[in-house]
């Protein structure tokens, strides 16, 4: 395990518990204590853990509730690989939907290779991204951009996406939950991703696996409401992400066909 993931995964074990010891992430880990001590002494240096005796707390918000800025830096290399994972599914010469968040950004980034295509966008960042490439017929759907988030939402985006229609919406997601479905932490971002469910033959939802499980504020849709979900192999390992397992399970019974990369 190289030292970025062990570090990525360091900090998913503090974040689902109240406080982990170093002895239990020794073990979880299959490190050495004093490998453990010195990432909690760089996480710490993040401001992303608290140093307790023993062991250590989370002490930024979960993901969540940290603006896009903050959260970009965050599992690059698995959100580079899950963007070319969904890129790869995006027939050329397709109308593609393409939603806001960090993830979505490094699906853009793959898009290009897969041109002709028609990208229209929910994301300032995404924007910037497909901008000027060849190949690419860019729309920015209007709306307002969500504070910190860089996300295109509100009654002028939704009216937008109401005139259009895709072939393809790729959708991130900030949780996915067995019984309560597809669910986002704010009711903008919820909204607009109901109306690109409905202005599309295909959805493709991507997230990492910390999002399995998880039960947000805002319902988007039931679990058969998306055609494929892509994320990342780590959903597999209950040690990790206990409720990972059950919910690739949910997803199956559903019909939602999973892409683990």
């Amino acid at each position: 395990m190289g030292v970025a993931n062990r570090l990525d995964l360091t900090l998913r074990l503090v974040q689902g518990s109240d406080r982990v010891s170093v002895s239990e992430l020794s073990h979880r880990l299959g490190v050495s204590e004093m490998t453990v001590r010195r990432d909690l002494d760089a996480l710490e240096r993040q401001g992303l853990v608290r140093r307790v005796h023993g062991g250590a707390v989370a002490t930024r918000p979960r993901e969540e509730d940290a603006g896009f800025s903050a959260r970009e830096p965050w599992q690059t290399a698995t959100k580079d690989r899950l963007g070319a994972a969904v890129a790869g599914l995006v027939e050329p010469g397709s109308r593609v939907l393409l939603d806001a968040g960090t993830t979505t950004v490094h699906v853009a980034e793959h898009l290009a290779a897969r041109a002709p295509l028609t990208v229209a966008v929910l994301s300032l960042q995404a924007a910037l991204t497909l901008a000027d490439r060849p190949g690419i017929d860019l729309l920015v759907v209007g709306g307002r951009s969500r504070p910190g988030e860089r996300s295109l939402v509100g009654p002028l985006a939704l009216r937008t996406l109401e005139s259009l229609a895709f072939d393809c919406f790729v959708m991130s997601i900030g949780g996915v939950h067995a019984e309560h479905g597809w669910s986002e932490f704010s009711l903008d971002d919820a909204a607009v991703k109901q109306a690109g469910i409905a202005r599309t033959t295909r959805t493709i939802a991507v997230a990492d696996a910390t999002k399995l499980g998880v039960r947000a504020f805002s319902r988007v849709a039931p679990l058969d409401a998306v055609d494929r979900f892509v994320t990342d192999r780590a959903a597999e390992d209950a040690t990790t992400h206990p409720s990972g397992p059950a919910t690739l399970d949910a997803l199956r019974d559903a019909g939602v066909d999973s892409l683990l990369v």
